[in-house]
């Protein structure tokens, strides 16, 4: 019985974490729940699998959803804020904390956990791509895995089971081009809030669909691989895949070429990473090489003229110190912008590159803490915020 922490239980990741936990009850026992705003989910899921403790956004939801519990008869208490993720990510019981939070507010709860002892099934890209350089010292310091949930770098990380180490020559990181593949730089300035929610394969939350639209995603994938995996980005390189049946390969140094393949759904990298080191019965539809999407498995380069958010990126993982997490941080302002209806689709891109550019003109950091991180990104979100209000007045 393996006892988790789930850090984002409401979300995508989270709500299929639970799944997994429901197919394996001898198996995963949940102590702790995280969450932001859906206070209803959670209060169902405390009902359902009756942690010791959980957490939401406020004290004024905190103090209604115990009161709720209360009568029902649970016992789980109950915490807000960013405190009661912290609290939820180190608390003694857990052994492993899924890290499904959106954004670069999930970086503190991670190192708390770390700090704890805790493992960490990571779902959270912001988190190395921001704080990278504090999370994989202290994962080594404290003798804690990191187990990547991601279905890229899960299937990265399966590919590398038993070799020896010094095999990896370059990692062929899949993509699925996301709604707007093969269009212009002027098709994707008049593209609509729905258009880019509509994923061809992958059904994801707001902020990562967004992201997978702009090619953002793969970008943070990129360098969230470098630090997985101990590889420069130059050395990771972004295969289109549209029917994200492969869903990465690595290529070792002697040339070999090694590949995971399966359907688009995020349940079997998820059961993985909480099983590890077993193998557990698959609770999804079994994958099928005759099925008519794998008829013609296709592989294309990405056109990062269109898609540059993915060459800012690249750019980014070079020069390393606080420009990743200043460009997560304008990405993740700009997308939610973006989502209100009120910025074109193409903006996204102009404010990350005008964010980053003058970031570097004041000079890229290094050796920085996670209070460090926290106060760059509200630096980026205001950049973003004034960038799009002096293009509205323009």
């Amino acid at each position: 019985m393996k006892r988790l922490s789930i850090l984002g239980s409401t979300g995508s990741i989270g709500s299929q974490t639970l799944e997994v936990v429901r197919g394996f009850p001898e198996r995963f026992d949940v102590v702790a729940l995280s969450c932001g705003s859906r206070v209803e989910l959670i209060e169902e899921q405390i009902r359902e699998f009756h942690p010791l403790i959980a957490s939401v956004a406020d004290e004024k939801s905190a103090l209604l959803l115990q009161k709720r519990l209360a009568q029902a008869g649970e016992k789980t208490a109950i915490f807000f804020g960013e405190e009661g993720n912290r609290l939820c990510a180190a608390v003694t019981e857990a052994e492993m904390v899924v890290a499904a939070m959106v954004g670069v507010k999930g970086l503190d709860p991670v190192v708390c956990a770390i700090d704890a002892g805790k493992d960490i099934a990571l779902a959270n890209k912001e988190t190395l791509v921001a704080g990278g350089s504090i999370v994989i010292p202290k994962l080594q310091a404290n003798f804690c895995k990191l187990l990547p949930v991601d279905s890229e770098h899960s299937a990265i990380w399966q590919c590398l089971w038993g070799q020896p180490s010094g095999s990896l020559d370059r990692i062929l990181l899949t993509a699925s081009g996301g709604p707007f593949r093969g269009f212009s730089k002027e098709q994707l300035q008049n593209v609509t809030v729905k258009e880019a929610l509509a994923h061809p394969t992958w059904k994801m939350g707001g902020k990562i669909t967004i992201d997978s639209a702009s090619m953002m995603n793969k970008g943070l994938e990129v360098i969230e691989a470098g630090w997985l995996f101990d590889i420069p980005v130059d050395q990771i390189t972004v295969v289109v895949h549209p029917q994200s049946i492969v869903h990465s390969m690595v290529q070792l140094r002697d040339g070999s070429v090694l590949a995971q393949m399966g359907r688009p759904n995020m349940m079997l990298p998820i059961q993985i990473a909480l099983a590890y080191p077993l193998r557990l019965d698959n609770l999804s539809e079994p994958f099928d090489p005759f099925a008519p999407e794998c008829e013609n498995l296709h592989f294309e380069k990405c056109d990062t003229e269109v898609f540059s958010c993915l060459t800012l990126a690249y750019h980014a993982g070079r020069i390393g110190g606080s420009l990743p997490a200043v460009m997560n941080s304008a990405n993740e302002e700009a997308v939610a912008t973006f989502l209100k209806g009120t910025i074109p689709f193409t903006f996204i891109e102009d404010s990350i590159r005008a964010c980053m550019e003058a970031h570097e003109r004041e000079g890229v950091v290094t050796g920085f803490s996670v209070g460090d991180v926290y106060e760059m990104d509200l630096w980026a979100r205001g950049f973003v915020k004034e960038f799009f209000s002096k293009t509205a007045k323009a």
